[in-house]
């Protein structure tokens, strides 16, 4: 179900709407060296396949979770000879860059930087963190948001109907409100969405009229519980705790049972809101309820 062209991917109007630079950048054959970041399921894999299916530049690929330097230098001696030979540059794509230790990233150096190969790395981490400063700064950062609810329930309609790479052949159906709950618990993450609409599917049986119908309970079965993507000292970590701080100052306990039920539940160590509500207590609360910090101090 992986989209094939630019047409067929959902979402990121900001970079890849019409006229956007990425969009004619891929359209023209002209990408730069970039480094895709975003979550899971926001289609950095699946855009980097994009580039290689239009590009006249020779691809290779790679997994940062196998792959090592002599991978990389493998690779890059291969493109210098093509570039040297046949004129041919070489695009290298390299899934979960973030995995790679800082002695294989520096290796990417000079062939980024002396155009032997264009990089597309993708990773879920922040790559300001992640990444070598100096390798991203020969690189153009592109950020991927979560697909919008109303694009996840495009994609999973596809997926009903396409016989080719999809449920088509297999005839199911999935009811209205099973198909919102599945929207909902995905969070924004296509693969999340297709992977739980695909163990549903061979969860049930065919009816008298062959058709495998899915309702709300079978969805929830194969959901069991939502996956809340959280990394402790990734970007969500902060993110977190930011807007349950602010749901403090701004005196709306609803908001702030939400934000740390979202913490917990995502497994945060609970001694971590617990000292933010210290902080908050005392440089928040201050004099104006002295007795604030002495409870928070005590609660910790």
């Amino acid at each position: 179900m992986r989209p094939r062209t630019l047409d067929e991917f959902l979402g990121q109007e900001d970079i890849l709407g019409p006229g956007r630079l990425l969009r004619t950048a891929i359209a023209e054959d002209r990408v730069p060296s970039l480094i895709l970041h975003g979550p899971p399921g926001s289609g950095k894999t699946t855009l980097a396949h994009i580039v290689a299916s239009r590009t006249a530049h020779h691809c290779e690929r790679l997994t940062a979770v196998t792959a090592g330097v002599a991978d990389v230098r493998r690779i890059i001696e291969a493109a210098r000879e093509r570039l040297g030979r046949h004129s041919r540059r070489t695009v290298l794509i390299i899934d979960e860059i973030h995995r790679f230790n800082r002695a294989q990233q520096d290796a990417l150096l000079p062939a980024v930087e002396g155009g032997t190969v264009t990089l597309i790395g993708s990773t879920t981490e922040n790559p300001f963190f992640a990444v070598n400063a100096a390798l991203l700064s020969r690189c153009r950062v592109f950020r991927l948001q979560p697909l919008a609810d109303e694009q996840v329930a495009i994609i999973v309609r596809r997926a009903l109907t396409d016989s080719l790479h999809g449920l088509g052949s297999r005839r199911v159906e999935l009811e209205p409100d099973a198909c919102d709950y599945l929207v909902g618990q995905a969070g924004g993450d296509a693969r999340a969405a297709l992977n739980v609409l695909e163990l549903a599917a061979g969860s049930v049986d065919p009816g008298p009229d062959g058709i495998r119908r899915i309702g709300r309970q079978v969805v929830a079965d194969a959901v069991q519980r939502r996956l809340l993507y959280h990394h402790g000292t990734g970007d969500e970590h902060y993110d977190l705790l930011s807007a349950y701080i602010k749901s403090l100052r701004g005196t709306d306990p609803d908001a702030a049972l939400y934000w740390l039920a979202r913490l917990l539940e995502a497994g945060e160590d609970p001694r971590i809101p617990a000292r933010r509500l210290v902080v908050a207590a005392s440089e928040d609360v201050g004099n104006a309820d002295p007795t604030a910090l002495v409870i928070a101090v005590a609660a910790s």
